[in-house]
């Protein structure tokens, strides 16, 4: 199995191009699915969940191939509408093709999802939505199977509570409904928006009618497109993390800045030096790391996925600080391993209490999910000796070539077996 070797105390610095969002290829990926014509995809990020998903989409029919960095998707002879554990077990994501599924042919049987153990992660919200649109489904052997009989028609739709998944999800099935549909609470993430940009310019009929509100009119034709799949704000966000923690100097391309905004905030509060120009930002670290309380919310608040690489940082800071994770129940794994690397955290319930002034010490490590992982390769970075993290393959979901784009600015790095 590999892992990670770190020699740390390096300070980072230099330029790092961010790649294309893999929470927004996920979605895109799912609804060319609505597609009997190319679809053309640029700036996918080359890690394992988008791996995952292309498998999946080609299990169901779908012919795929690259032509440079471009992907090609033909959907001309799709026509399967089974989505296998074995695809699905490793990515939560794989849900979301049970929207286009049952858009497309009226009934599907699709996995329950698997991913990071972070918490539950219910499908319950994605299923009560769309039997609004006329679905009717069980569960059995760990198994959606759902049939909507008279095809999916237009309704009104007030998600209980935010969920990224449910509007993603039923988004894609409403484009091909039978007259009109409006979501309410919807999740408004910038990978959302880019998800609907993307449906847009296939052809459907979709406009935002309130900050957390969308009016979706079914259409019956797809359009051929071409579409390049935004920033990976969470990788852009880890790395800024990682120049902070460093006393580093980096310069972070290909972003928007105005889309990471929270981020850039708390990092400016912690002490970090930014500065911002069109499509890239400069982050200088600070030897002094200031406190702060932090909540995860959805955006545009704090994101859950850059909580345990803050909570990294925070434990280098010079008083106590304080993060509540509000979005998942079991995001606090990557605690203990910090604690072994010196850190002092201690959890009640959803809150993690950080004392801050950390000297980390190397140490062989464990990842438990994706950002856990990428968490204690930032916590390395940032102290002498050599530490070794296991079970990289969580890194590999979601981070595109980590270790080479951390020794381009100067990281002491490397991939072993």
């Amino acid at each position: 199995m590999q892992k990670l070797e770190v020699l740390g105390a390096n300070k980072l610095k230099g330029q790092i191009n961010i790649s294309g969002s893999k929470n927004a290829s996920l979605p895109i990926l799912a609804a060319t699915l609505l597609s009997h014509k190319k679809v053309y995809l640029n700036n996918l990020p080359n890690v394992k969940d988008i791996e995952t998903m292309i498998n999946l989409l080609q299990s169901l029919g779908s012919k795929i191939k690259f032509n440079k960095k471009k992907l090609i998707i033909d959907n001309s002879k799709q026509n399967k509408k089974f989505a296998s554990y074995n695809l699905v077990k490793t990515m939560r994501a794989g849900i979301i093709v049970l929207g286009p599924l049952l858009a497309k042919f009226g009934n599907a049987k699709v996995s329950l999802p698997g991913g990071c153990a972070i918490g539950s992660r219910p499908v319950d919200i994605h299923l009560k939505a769309l039997s609004k649109l006329g679905v009717k489904y069980k569960i059995m052997q760990g198994y959606v199977h759902a049939t909507a009989p008279k095809g999916l028609i237009g309704s009104k739709i007030h998600f209980p509570k935010i969920s990224v998944g449910a509007t993603e999800n039923l988004i894609i099935a409403a484009s091909l409904a039978k007259g009109t549909t409006i979501l309410n609470n919807c999740a408004i993430e910038p990978e959302i928006k880019d998800l609907v940009n993307f449906l847009i310019s296939i052809g459907c009929n979709i406009s935002w009618v309130s900050k957390r509100s969308l009016k979706i009119i079914g259409v019956t034709e797809i359009k051929e497109t071409t579409y390049s799949v935004m920033f990976d704000r969470i990788e852009a966000g880890t790395y800024l993390i990682a120049a902070a923690i460093t006393e580093g100097n980096l310069k972070i391309r290909n972003v928007i800045p105005n889309i990471i905004k929270t981020e850039i905030d708390i990092l400016r509060k912690i002490g970090a030096k930014i500065s911002i120009k069109k499509n890239e930002i400069r982050i200088k670290g600070n030897k002094k790391i200031k406190n702060i309380n932090i909540k995860t919310a959805p955006y545009p608040g704090f994101p859950t996925d850059l909580q345990a690489q803050i909570m990294a940082l925070l434990c280098k800071a010079s008083k106590k600080s304080v993060i509540k994770e509000d979005i998942f129940e079991n995001r606090f794994m990557h605690v203990a391993e910090l604690n072994r690397m010196g850190a002092q955290i201690s959890t009640i319930g959803n809150k993690a209490l950080i004392k801050g002034n950390t000297k980390f010490a190397a140490a062989e490590l464990m990842a438990t999910d994706l950002r856990a992982s990428v968490s204690l390769v930032l916590a390395a970075l940032s102290t002498k000796g050599k530490s070794v993290i296991n079970r990289i393959y969580h890194l590999d979901r979601g981070y595109e070539n980590i270790e080479k784009k951390l020794k381009m600015v100067g990281a002491k790095i490397r991939r072993v077996s």
